[in-house]
């Protein structure tokens, strides 16, 4: 099998949105989602001057980014961690700051093209879906041990799943004689389930579903509820924050967040801003950037890409 492969979405706006945060000798970019570092050997390239500590939950995303980056020398660093722990991997470093961070959220390529991790739905896999595969419960923990209730919550919110009671209830029955190990029988319960006219439209019927274990399994959202802040802490002054975002949910968690940061707390009738009380933050970005047909085209992941940036004016309070 061919190496796997990840093509960075909206990579040169991305570079572009944190080069002039780079641009001094020494800043340092925290890629929060190194995954296989094309997002990192781009800014290794266009920003001579930076450096990069490269985190990311998966080990064997983290050697294939090593190896990709060795050229670099001591400008990159890569962390096993979670993007939630920021904090952590900065004091371990000895940073107090860093000058920007990058969050390139969801599963890359090369997780879906290597076959035993359970991530796609197109051919037969053990359904695993951890991004570090170390630690925490598989889909098939979850498939096995959840209740319908809980099923259902998973495939609702996270899936946007019409019908997840009825497919939450299927699994339920179907694990009381043949507990899930594999994708196979999950697609197929799937296409039993889901009625033939909802099959016929909005992509393949077990997208919705995988996509939703994926995220509970990695417990993605409130890591992100927790990175984000955690990211707008860690900037210095002129430091920003860009975030790639492909689910509605992450979107909006990363806007809200963005927006609580360049919120002004200055009464509206105030016929000025005194000093010193400007929000800490303000945006780069007006809206979120989406990728052009072209990108699309070529790169169908990019259809559903959200682009966010934000950057620190001031250390006034932390956000």
């Amino acid at each position: 099998m061919a190496a796997p492969s990840h093509v960075p979405v909206l990579l040169d706006r991305v570079v572009a949105l944190l080069a002039p945060a780079l641009d001094r000798p020494g800043a340092v970019l925290l890629d929060a989602t190194l995954g296989l570092g094309g997002h990192t050997e781009a800014v290794l390239a266009q920003c001579p001057g930076a450096r990069v500590v490269g985190v990311d939950r998966d080990p064997r995303a983290l050697e294939m980014a090593g190896e990709r980056l060795a050229p670099f020398g001591d400008r990159f660093t890569s962390v096993h961690a979670v993007y939630d722990e920021i904090p952590d991997v900065l004091v371990d470093l000895g940073l107090p700051g860093v000058a920007a961070v990058l969050f390139d959220l969801g599963v890359s390529s090369m997780q879906l093209d290597v076959r035993d991790r359970g991530f796609a739905y197109a051919e037969d896999a053990p359904l695993d879906m951890r991004m570090d595969p170390t630690r925490g419960l598989s889909a098939a923990d979850v498939l096995n041990t959840y209740s319908v209730g809980d099923l259902t919550r998973v495939l609702r919110d996270y899936g946007e799943e019409k019908f997840a009671r009825k497919i939450a209830g299927a699994v339920v029955r179907r694990r009381e004689t043949t507990p899930f190990t594999t994708s196979a029988a999950l697609v197929e319960l799937l296409y039993a389930e889901i009625p033939a006219p909802a099959r016929r439209t909005g992509g393949h019927p077990a997208k919705r579903t995988f996509q939703a274990l994926r995220m509970e399994v990695n417990d993605e959202l409130a890591v992100l509820r927790r990175a984000v802040p955690a990211a707008i802490a860690a900037i210095d002054v002129g430091g920003r924050v860009v975030v790639e975002a492909y689910h509605s949910l992450e979107d909006r968690l990363v806007k809200q967040a963005f927006t609580a940061a360049t919120a002004s707390t200055v009464p509206h009738d105030l016929p000025f801003v005194p000093e010193g009380s400007e929000p800490p933050l303000r945006w780069v970005t007006r809206g979120a950037v989406k990728a052009d047909t072209v990108e699309v085209a070529a790169n169908p992941r990019a259809a559903s890409v959200r682009l966010r940036a934000v950057e620190r004016v001031h250390s006034r309070g932390v956000a």
